[in-house]
């Protein structure tokens, strides 16, 4: 099995690395907008040979797009045009719905697996791939209805190989969920540290004063914004539904501290204490 991998960094880069190790493939080409990131890559041994998008078709069985959503929704349908009958393509965008809606007359679109990997880390690029990334993590398929047998097939083969678990959803209902449950939390960081930066000037106390705490809720806030914004913008109603709920709990808290309201203030945190029990299964 041929693999070709567009953007070669953590996602991109920790994948092949892992299909590398269990020999689900033999060969791997790579694409990168940043020759640099390309380059790396194949200097790291998880790419065997830089490429172009207007030869990685004609060298590959399967395609994995591992860039930001605006650029998948941009490159998917280029790719689509260029596979023969057998060839496979596989996003791992965090954002479902636009890129299925902009791809779904496609002549080709039972050869696309729209998927999204529930794995990563605030760093990117090359030298943030490592192996097991995704080992024991939840994977998403979207929209699999549309999606033709063998692709499915290989797309299962592939995940399994990974080590995931992979559950199925409507695209329009995975970017509602997503919103919750990864976007929100992402802004929720990016505007803490905003906020910690803009009233304590003294870099020195942020660091001296920092505590596990505040470093791991902060910590998505070292996450790219070249891949946040256009995630943000293609889910803007959804995080906006996410964030009006969120305000209105943050609002709640502020006036029951205002008013000294020490029960009601127990009361609240013990609610949020429930995610506990979710998070523990």
């Amino acid at each position: 099995m041929k693999i070709g991998v567009i953007g070669c960094g953590l996602i991109g880069g920790s994948m092949v690395m892992d299909l590398k190790a269990k020999g689900w493939t033999d060969r791997v080409y790579g694409v990168d907008a940043n020759e640099r990131h390309a380059d790396s890559a194949r200097a790291y041994g998880f790419i065997d040979e830089v490429t172009d998008l207007d030869h990685i078709a004609e060298l590959t069985d399967v395609i994995l797009l591992a860039i930001p959503v605006q650029a998948i929704q941009t490159v998917l349908p280029v790719l689509l045009d260029q596979l023969n009958d057998e060839q496979v393509v596989i996003d791992m965008g965090s954002t479902k719905a636009a890129i299925c809606e902009h791809i779904k007359t496609h002549p080709r679109r039972k050869q696309y697996v729209a998927a999204h990997p529930i794995a990563g880390t605030e760093n990117t690029g090359p030298s943030a791939a490592h192996e097991g990334l995704f080992k024991d993590k939840v994977n998403i398929i979207c929209d699999r209805e549309r999606t033709g047998a063998h692709a499915m097939d290989v797309a299962a083969s592939m995940f399994r190989a990974l080590g995931m678990k992979t559950v199925f959803m409507d695209a329009a209902e995975h970017d509602r969920h997503i919103a919750y449950v990864s976007h929100l939390s992402h802004i929720s960081s990016f505007m803490l540290g905003h906020t910690v930066l803009e009233i304590e000037k003294d870099e020195k106390s942020i660091f001296n004063m920092a505590g596990s705490g505040f470093q791991s809720t902060v910590r998505l806030a070292m996450s790219s914004p070249d891949m946040w914004t256009p995630i943000f913008m293609q889910n803007a109603q959804n995080v906006t539904n996410a964030l009006d709920e969120y305000i209105d709990h943050l609002v709640q808290f502020r006036k029951l501290l205002n008013e000294g309201d020490r029960e009601g203030l127990q009361e609240l945190l013990l609610r949020a204490n429930q995610i506990r029990r979710i998070l523990k299964k």
